[in-house]
C-alpha cells in the first residue's frame, strides 16, 4: 500500500490514511493512536487558544515517535497563536479548513510545516496549490460537520485533473471498499473521521458513539445552509429543531448562531445526545462496532489492496 505512494514518501507515513480533525474529538490521544497504527493522527486546533494547543502537541509527542499533525481551523479567534504554537512545537503537517490559508502559508513553509488544505471545489484546490500547498484534502458533501455542495464521487476525479500534487480524498469512505475506489478516482489517500470517531482510543462521550454505532443510512440532516455553513450531523431533537426553524423564515440568522453554539461540545464532551450536534458523515449506516485505530486500519488496508490487485 505504501511503496512508491507519494503521500506515505512526503509524510513518512506507513499508509495514506488521515484522520479528520474533528473539534472536541480529535485530541491527542485518538491522534497518537491513528499514526502509531501508521496513519496520520490530527489533533484539532479548532477555538483553542495557543497554550491548550501546545499541551496536546507536547502529549501527543510523549505518546507516539511518529509523525502527527494539527488541523487549523482559520476561522477561530486564536488562529495565530496557534500557528505560532505549530511552528515552534516542529509540527510537521497541517490541514486547513474554514477559511483561506493565504495568510499564513509563508510562515508555516518557513517553519518547515508541510501545508495540506482541505478544498469542496476546483477553484479552491488550484488557489491553494498557487499558494505552495504541499497537497490537497478533496472533500465531499457525504463527510460530517461542514460540508460543500459536491460528493466525493464527482470531486475527487475534477480535483485530480485540474491540479498537480496529490489529492487525498474524503467524506463518505470507512472501509477498504472506499479506499480503493478513491485510488480509483485518482486519489493517493484517504482522510476518515465518522471511522475513527467510534474507536477505542477516541475519547468523545459514550453516547455520542453509541449514537453512530446505532445510526442508519438515512439518519443525518444538513442544516445551517441559510447561515453560509451547512453542517451535517445525526438526526435528532437538536438538528429537526434547527432544520424546523431554518426554513420556517421567522427565525433570524442571529437566533439560528446562538443556537448552534456550543451544540458539538454538548455532545461530545458532555453526552448530551438530545439537545447536542453529533456531527458525523452519511456513513455512518456501516460503522458497526467499537475496534482500536490499528484494527480499522488494517482491515481497510488489507481490503483495499485484495480489491486493487484484482
Amino acid at each position: 500500500m505504501n511503496k512508491n505512494n507519494p503521500i506515505c514518501e512526503m509524510l513518512n507515513i506507513k499508509y495514506p490514511i488521515f484522520q479528520g480533525g474533528m473539534a472536541w474529538i480529535a485530541d491527542c490521544h485518538l491522534a497518537s493512536a491513528v499514526s502509531n497504527a501508521g496513519g496520520l493522527g490530527l489533533i484539532a486546533a479548532m477555538n483553542s487558544d495557543g497554550e491548550n494547543l501546545r499541551k496536546q502537541i507536547r502529549e501527543a509527542k510523549k505518546l507516539t515517535n511518529k509523525p502527527f499533525g494539527v488541523n487549523l481551523m482559520l476561522m477561530s479567534p486564536y488562529i495565530e497563536e496557534a500557528v505560532d504554537v505549530v511552528c515552534e512545537e516542529k509540527v510537521p503537517i497541517v490541514t486547513t479548513g474554514a477559511g483561506n490559508p493565504a495568510p499564513f502559508m509563508e510562515k508555516l513553509k518557513n517553519a518547515g510545516v508541510k501545508v495540506i488544505p482541505v478544498v469542496a471545489s476546483v477553484t479552491l484546490a488550484k488557489m491553494v496549490e498557487k499558494m505552495g500547498a504541499s497537497a490537497v484534502i478533496a472533500e465531499g458533501c457525504e463527510s460530517g460537520g461542514h460540508v460543500g455542495e459536491t460528493t466525493t464521487m464527482a470531486l475527487v476525479p475534477q480535483v485530480v485533473d485540474a491540479i498537480n500534487i496529490p489529492v487525498i480524498a474524503a467524506g463518505g469512505i470507512a472501509d477498504g471498499r472506499g479506499m480503493a475506489a478513491s485510488f480509483m478516482l485518482g486519489a493517493k489517500g484517504i482522510q476518515m473521521g465518522t471511522a475513527f470517531l467510534v474507536s477505542k482510543e477516541c475519547t468523545v462521550h459514550k453516547n455520542y458513539k453509541e449514537k453512530i454505532l446505532k445510526a442508519k443510512d438515512r439518519d443525518t440532516i444538513v442544516t445551517g445552509k441559510t447561515l453560509g455553513h451547512p453542517v451535517r450531523s445525526i438526526k435528532n431533537s437538536f438538528s429537526r429543531d434547527f432544520y424546523t426553524k431554518e426554513i420556517d423564515g421567522h427565525t433570524t440568522k442571529d437566533e439560528l448562531e446562538n443556537m448552534g453554539k456550543g451544540s458539538l461540545y454538548r455532545a461530545a464532551i458532555e453526552g448530551d445526545i438530545k439537545t447536542g450536534s453529533c456531527m458525523c458523515g452519511q456513513i455512518c449506516g456501516m460503522v458497526k462496532e467499537e475496534e482500536t485505530c490499528k484494527e480499522i486500519i488494517d482491515k481497510i488496508v488489507l481490503k483495499a489492496d485484495t480489491l486493487l490487485k484484482r
